[in-house]
């Protein structure tokens, strides 16, 4: 079982920036893909980014791409969303979400992830 805690969410300035967090607690989670997917009012959820736990290799949705870094911290088992040049379009509930490595699947998408934190809601004004 993963456990996934959210924070850094609030309230920005567009062109602003800020850093979500997420704390992450389980066993074997050399064996995961971490990743943060979006859901904005009305919408269906929108995967953001992912990254390996293993190799920290990532993939950055092209919507962020160039804007977010996602990158994690492996002594403090964190995963970190790094939000610069932030846009009205980005305002969210943002997830942090993992899932276990399945060589079939495709990790840039919602439906791939089995575990999810709660959410941080990140709001940017215009």
């Amino acid at each position: 079982q993963v456990e996934l805690v959210e924070s850094g969410g609030g309230v920005v300035q567009t062109g602003g920036s800020l850093r979500l967090s997420c704390a992450v607690s389980g066993r074997d989670l050399s064996q995961y893909i971490m990743g943060w997917v979006r859901q904005a009012p009305g919408k269906g959820r929108e995967f953001v980014a992912s990254i390996a736990w293993s190799s920290g290799q990532s993939f950055h949705a092209e919507s962020v791409r160039g804007r977010f870094i996602i990158s994690t911290d492996n002594t403090k088992n964190t995963v970190h969303l790094q939000m610069n040049s932030l846009k009205p379009e980005d305002a969210a509930n943002y997830y942090c979400a993992a899932g276990r490595i399945r060589p079939s699947e495709v990790t840039s998408r919602a439906g791939f992830y089995e575990h999810w934190g709660q959410g941080t809601q990140v709001f940017v004004s215009s």
